[in-house]
C-alpha cells in the first residue's frame, strides 16, 4: 500500500554506519528521479553520488543533518550516513529549478524506503565550500544533499498538541514527529451535493 511507504519514509538522521550502500543502488535511485516529472521537461537536474567512506566524510563536514539538535555534529561517528546523493541544477539549461529538485528528492527517498533504506533531505549546506571540495564546476548549483543509509532510529508520527509546537523530540530511543491534523490543513472543501456512481 502506497500510504505505508509514505509513512515509512521519515527523515532519518542516525544510521548503521557499518551497512554499506552499493553504487548501483544509488544509480537506480537517481534513475527513478530521472523518470519523474520536470517543468517543461527541461530536465535541468544533475547528480553526484557517493558511497566511498572518505568522500562521504568530506560531504558530512559540509552539511548539517540536524541543525535543531544541540550537538553541532549529529550523528556521532558510527551513526553517520553511508551514501550521499548531491542534487545539482545545471544553470546552462535553466536559471531556476523549483519544483524539479523537490520532486526528484521525494522520489529518491521513496525509492530508498522501498529498499529498506532511509535518509534525510539536507538544505543547510556550506555550498561554496562543498562545491570547492567536490570540484563542482560553476555551471552547477548545489540544491540539496540527500544523506542515505540503513536507519538506526525509531520515528513515530503523532498529532500536534494544543500548544501547536511542531518541533520533533526524543523520548528514549524514539523520536516523535508532530503533524498537524488533516482537518487543520484543509482550508476549504468543495464537492457536489450528490456523488455520481462510478459503477458500470
Amino acid at each position: 500500500m502506497f500510504k505505508n511507504l509514505v509513512l515509512q519514509n521519515r527523515s532519518y538522521r542516525k544510521f548503521h554506519q557499518d551497512i554499506a550502500i552499493a553504487k548501483e543502488t544509488l544509480r537506480e535511485l537517481v534513475d527513478l528521479a530521472r523518470c519523474s516529472a520536470s517543468g517543461g521537461n527541461r530536465q535541468p537536474l544533475k547528480y553526484i553520488i557517493s558511497c566511498e567512506p572518505d568522500r562521504n566524510d568530506l560531504i558530512f563536514w559540509h552539511i548539517y543533518l540536524a541543525r535543531r539538535v544541540r550537538e553541532e555534529r549529529y550523528p556521532p561517528e558510527g551513526g553517520r550516513p553511508t551514501a550521499y546523493i548531491v542534487i545539482l541544477g545545471d544553470k546552462e539549461i535553466r536559471e531556476t529549478f523549483t519544483p524539479d529538485h523537490g520532486i526528484a528528492a521525494q522520489t529518491i527517498m521513496l525509492g530508498a524506503s522501498e529498499r529498506g533504506l532511509g535518509g534525510c533531505m539536507v538544505g543547510t549546506i556550506k555550498r561554496e565550500e562543498l562545491a570547492q571540495a567536490l570540484e563542482i564546476p560553476p555551471r552547477y548549483q548545489i540544491l540539496l544533499v540527500l544523506a542515505l543509509g540503513k536507519p538506526d532510529e525509531n520515528v513515530v508520527l503523532e498529532d500536534v498538541n494544543s500548544d501547536g509546537k511542531t518541533m520533533f523530540y526524543w523520548d528514549g530511543d524514539v523520536r516523535h514527529v508532530p503533524k498537524r491534523p488533516l482537518d487543520d490543513i484543509i482550508v476549504a472543501s468543495y464537492a457536489p451535493s450528490k456523488t455520481l456512481s462510478t459503477k458500470h
